[in-house]
């Protein structure tokens, strides 16, 4: 926080210059507008001006050119434009050049003054403390959980209202077995960032796993809520997943686990997955491929220069498989982010969404590729997209079909 300080220190340097140079100045410039005044002839020369028009009007009116009532209106237009011109000339007597110096301090005070207020204000100092806890704590060969636990406690204690807190202290409370904190922690950051589906996901997951791996009413309702606003929500379909798998629902524990895949960012948790719905084929008797293997399709990714400014780096990428026809679910659907492209992903029935609609069952497929700023798997005006006819279907260890995303949906 020292470094912080110290540049806003050297920032506001310059604000504070440009308040004192005009005093450097003033002495200069209240000579120079007093040798101007001394030395203004202004007024002598509007007077004689005034001297040559009357004596003009007055020649006019001895030669008959103007009667007396003419010779009158003129001469007091010619009065009134003269008082006019001299009052612009009055000035009052000018100010030492040292008059006022005492406010710049106070200004600059009160500039320093409102710079840290502000900052306090709508700046993220609570948030480089906890940068700089984790930096040190990181360091510290000898720091343990329980001290970066404690330490981050500390900062909720003081800003309480910051969720960056609590959504550091949530997953350190849920891996070191800490549910009754961590339970409090997510329903903090649902208070601060409103009831966003990941959050109540989160929440969802976390009470079905203490409750024995029991969907209470209380985990129904909230998974109902999250994928009410989100459908596609991969933390409550892996849920609801598992309690199928439990239940003996293998089918629905497939479809599920599929669901919960095409909306996944992390590749280990994926395969945990397509690890479940294997061995639920297995129970169901259905033959099942190893993972990788398999007829279907590599797909390399890219996104045309031209649309990169238009998305974020964390925006998801949905790279999915449908027969030429377009008359079945999606074959198979992979996904990964704007960050990772280019990207060259294989697309088997590994990745299928329906045990009745799978890469195997075609010989040809249409690659659909599309960005989603929201997230969602629906398309929404101003995603970007892109997409390829007739792939073959076939040994995916040669050459990747080639995709550009170089659309915007309208």
């Amino acid at each position: 926080m020292t470094l912080l300080w110290l540049a806003f220190a050297i920032l506001l340097l310059p604000a504070l210059w440009l308040l004192v140079a005009p005093l450097r100045r003033a002495a200069a410039l209240r000579r120079a507008q007093a040798d101007f005044e001394a030395n203004d002839r202004t007024a002598e020369q509007n007077v004689d001006i005034y001297r040559r028009r009357l004596a003009s009007l007055e020649a006019a009116r001895e030669r008959g050119e103007l009667d007396a009532a003419r010779f009158e209106e003129d001469r007091l237009e010619l009065e009134r434009s003269l008082l006019d011109d001299t009052a612009t000339l009055e000035r009052g007597p000018l100010k030492a050049a040292a008059s006022g110096k005492v406010v710049v301090p106070l200004v600059m005070v009160a500039l320093v003054a409102a710079s840290v207020f502000w900052y306090r204000l709508e700046g993220a100092e609570g948030d480089l403390a906890l940068y700089r806890i984790q930096q040190q704590v990181a360091q510290d060969a000898e720091a343990t959980l329980p001290e970066l636990i404690e330490r981050l406690e500390e900062q909720a204690a003081r800003q309480p209202d910051n969720p960056n807190v609590w959504r550091s202290l949530f997953p350190l409370y849920r891996d070191s077995g800490r549910v009754a904190r961590a339970d409090a922690a997510l329903t903090r950051l649902l208070e601060l960032e409103g009831r966003e589906p990941w959050l109540l996901a989160e929440l969802a997951q976390l009470r079905y796993f203490a409750a024995g791996r029991e969907l209470t009413d209380g985990v129904q309702a909230l998974a109902d809520e999250a994928l009410a606003a989100d459908p596609g929500q991969p933390t409550v379909l892996g849920m609801l997943g598992i309690e199928a798998f439990e239940g003996g629902d293998y089918e629905a524990a497939i479809d599920r686990w599929r669901r919960a895949i095409a909306g996944m960012d992390d590749p280990q948790s994926a395969e945990a997955l397509r690890e479940g719905i294997r061995v639920a084929q297995r129970r169901l008797g259905v033959a099942s491929e190893p993972a990788g293997e398999g007829p279907g399709i590599r797909v390399r990714v890219s996104l045309d220069p031209a649309l990169a400014e238009r998305v974020a780096p964390d925006a998801a990428v949905f790279v999915v498989a449908r027969d030429t026809a377009g008359e079945r679910p999606p074959l198979a659907v992979a996904r990964t982010t704007v960050g990772a492209l280019p990207a060259t992903l294989t697309l088997d029935d590994s990745d299928a969404m329906a045990p009745m609609a799978r890469l195997s069952d075609v010989e040809q497929a249409r690659l659909v590729v599309r960005v989603s700023s929201s997230g969602q798997a629906e398309p929404r005006p101003g995603d970007l997209w892109g997409r390829r006819e007739a792939v073959p279907v076939g040994e995916p260890a040669g050459e990747p079909a080639e995709v550009v995303i170089d659309r915007v949906v309208e």
